[in-house]
């Protein structure tokens, strides 16, 4: 009975979370909004509908080890050396500038140094689910502050597990040389951890995922993906570690597999319904009465917040060469606190933190991810604006050495989905041209020929909007779809357009009947491969029979 009790429980939570989420969505807000929103009114401090919301926190906590598997996922070596330097280093830079920064402020009002530093690692780290979705939907990813955005936020992810250890040990009891001693402890766990993870990922599962049985049925990956993730959370909370830091750790290792992509994808689902949990239950910490009765308190913590880590962004990029306007634009964008800050918040909750700091925090953090959206479609004006005034007032300069054009124009880059014969010719043909080619295949053996031709292969189904929004699809200059099965061409064609409205599609009809359907789908270009047979079948008459070529219509 308590079990259903509990699932009874989760069901009014995940259904009032999809409502509110909508809701959200319909006026331009993060659904994360929305989660925390249905949180806060089912929880204890307001309906208390909930009443097993301590079941429900536990099991949201599988969803935050599972969320920062999939984000291990995305670092792979490669693409954080492609972010650049002023990205990656001033994302470290400002990670210990906010936390100095926060500590110093924190300590000016009397809190102790334990509590100021863990304070200062909460308010570091920006949200990077409701930055990354608003500026998608803005095509602003790929401006110069969209970037630095995602180099900086992808800095910050990583930083959590470390953080999550600081903030463990420092809100443990002890002296400084006490929790010196438990850190060494601690790191020497870690680097354990990490040994045996790396063995097992990066020699045994690679073999597992190679073998025949797995690549003709598509339940078993999925479920090797979810041990993996699960596992080494399980074995990281066994040896007194974060599941956080067992879960990223694993996926960081997966990263630079090839079946990466496919993984990510293979356990998104699962993902969003962990995730939609943790937000939820993070919003049943949420005092909508103490939020009314503190009201001030919360608006002069949110402005120190937003004016603070805008301006420390801002002065970080500077010192890497980026001008006042993208500098201080890219700051406005990460001026809030991050949704991995309630995880912070609760490992030093009744440790350095007492139950009224944390409901400010908890409520300071939720009015910044509500005003994210407008910050973020703002920022280029505000940059301008609040560069143009300092000039005036020659507060600021303008530098004497060069900055980088916040104009140029990205790589072309193009990705063909399927590597049989047409696929292959396809990238043979324009694998020397200065171009980035990006094949996406489900056959490992084709994605080792890719590799072997000097592009890039990705192990995926293109079916999955997880993979193509991995490999690019909406800034590509255009997506070849070679595979020959009608259906699935266009269910892709389909999916591609949904994500990528304006991209340039070229499809493959194996059958001429099926050209309506991918017209339809929103391809651009359709190759009819029975009339293309035809036309070559008649040429080659043509040349048996010596006629000349207008003999026969084309």
């Amino acid at each position: 009975m308590e079990l259903w009790n509990v699932l009874f429980d989760i069901l009014i939570l995940l259904f009032t979370a999809m409502v509110f989420g909508v809701v959200c969505e319909r006026f331009r807000q993060s659904s994360i909004i929305g989660y925390l929103a249905a949180g806060t009114l089912l929880g204890p401090n307001a309906l208390q509908i909930v009443s097993n919301a301590t079941e429900v926190t536990a099991l949201a906590e599988l969803g935050v080890a599972l969320l920062l598997f999939t984000i291990g996922l995305e670092f792979s070596w490669s693409r954080l050396k492609s972010l650049g330097s002023a990205a990656l280093g001033g994302g470290a830079v400002q990670i210990f500038a906010t936390i100095a920064v926060g500590m110093v402020v924190s300590m000016v009002f009397g809190l102790t140094w334990r509590t100021s530093l863990i304070l200062g690692a909460i308010i570091t780290l920006s949200s990077t689910a409701c930055v990354l979705r608003v500026l998608v939907s803005r095509a602003e990813i790929e401006s110069t502050h969209g970037r630095h955005a995602l180099g900086i936020l992808l800095m910050q992810d990583i930083a959590l597990v470390p953080l999550v250890l600081i903030v463990t040990l420092v809100g443990g009891d002890g002296t400084l040389a006490q929790v010196g001693v438990d850190m060494v402890k601690t790191l020497a766990w870690a680097a354990a951890l990490i040994v045996v993870l790396y063995l097992l990922l990066n020699r045994v599962v690679p073999k597992i995922l190679h073998m025949p049985s797995l690549q003709r049925n598509r339940d078993l990956p999925i479920l090797l993906a979810i041990v993996a993730g699960m596992g080494s959370a399980s074995g990281a909370h066994y040896l007194g570690l974060s599941p956080a830091l067992g879960a990223f750790v694993a996926g960081m290792l997966l990263a630079e597999s090839p079946f990466a992509t496919q993984i990510r994808a293979d356990v998104a689902s699962l993902r969003i319904l962990l995730v939609t949990l943790f937000f939820s239950s993070i919003g049943m910490l949420g005092d909508p009465a103490w939020f009314v009765q503190n009201m001030g308190s919360v608006f002069a913590l949110v402005m120190a917040i937003v004016v603070g880590k805008a301006v420390i962004i801002w002065f970080v990029l500077r010192r890497f060469g980026l001008s006042h306007t993208s500098a201080l634009a890219t700051g406005i964008c990460l001026g809030q606190v991050g949704e991995f800050s309630f995880v912070l918040a609760e490992v030093g909750r009744g440790a350095g933190i007492d139950e009224q700091l944390f409901a400010l925090i908890i409520s300071a953090t939720i009015c910044t991810l509500f005003i994210t959206p407008y910050l973020i479609a703002l920022a280029p004006r505000l940059s301008n604006a609040g560069i143009t005034l300092l000039s005036r007032t020659h507060l600021i300069s303008k530098p004497a050495i060069p900055l980088p054009r916040d104009d140029a124009s990205p790589e072309p880059h193009f990705i063909v989905i399927g590597f049989g014969p047409a696929g292959e010719a396809v990238a043979e043909s324009v694998r020397r041209l200065p171009i980035r080619v990006t094949v996406i295949d489900l056959n490992p053996g084709l994605i080792t020929r890719v590799n072997q031709l000097g592009l890039s292969g990705y192990i995926g189904d293109a079916m999955q909007s997880e993979v193509l929004e991995h490999v690019g699809v909406a800034t590509a200059s255009a997506v070849i779809v070679t595979v020959p099965a009608p259906d699935a061409a266009r269910g892709m064609v389909e999916l591609i357009r949904s994500i990528s409205p304006d991209v340039h599609i070229i499809a493959r009809a194996r059958y001429h009947r099926f050209l309506a359907d991918l017209q339809r789908g929103g391809a651009t270009v359709i190759v009819d491969e029975e009339r293309t047979v035809g036309i070559r079948l008649a040429a080659q008459l043509r040349r048996h029979l010596g006629t000349q070529s207008g003999a026969f219509p084309n």
